[in-house]
């Protein structure tokens, strides 16, 4: 049986399947650009200013970076830390949870630079068709 057959564990309390996990990991870190911050915040190693992470995550607009580490920081992935200076200084950096993420995000980056070109380029078929190549037709 493979792991796509496998049913969904069964609580003592009731009969329905256990919810996906994912689902809620996917509410959690919502957005477009949620992951991709995340990930760089947990791959530097420790504080990064607000425009280091604009330009890494290119094309990200100011207002949706700072919307995106508001909900970040406020679902506990993410630390501010503002210094009272002038010009203001702030600093973001990933709380120890979502420093355990680094291994999945390793291997879904991993699989991306694997599959992600061919994923990417190639269209979708309708059922029963393969790319790129015409439907076969009937023998006579």
């Amino acid at each position: 049986m493979n792991t796509l057959e496998r049913k969904a564990p069964v609580t003592e309390t009731t009969s329905l399947p256990e919810p996906c996990p994912l689902v809620e990991f996917v509410t959690l870190v919502s957005g477009k650009w949620a992951i991709p911050l995340l990930y760089r915040l947990i791959i530097s190693g420790g504080p990064v200013r607000f425009r280091e992470l604009q330009r890494a995550a290119r094309p990200i607009t100011q207002k949706e970076l700072t919307k995106q580490l508001r909900l970040l920081e406020t679902r506990g992935l993410v630390h501010r830390t503002a210094y009272p200076e002038m010009p203001p200084r702030v600093e973001y950096e990933a709380t120890p949870v979502a420093r355990q993420l680094l291994g999945s995000l390793e291997s879904i980056a991993a699989w991306m630079r694997t599959h992600g070109r061919s994923l990417r380029s190639e269209k979708p078929t309708a059922p029963g068709r393969t790319a790129g190549h015409a439907p076969l037709e009937k023998s006579k």
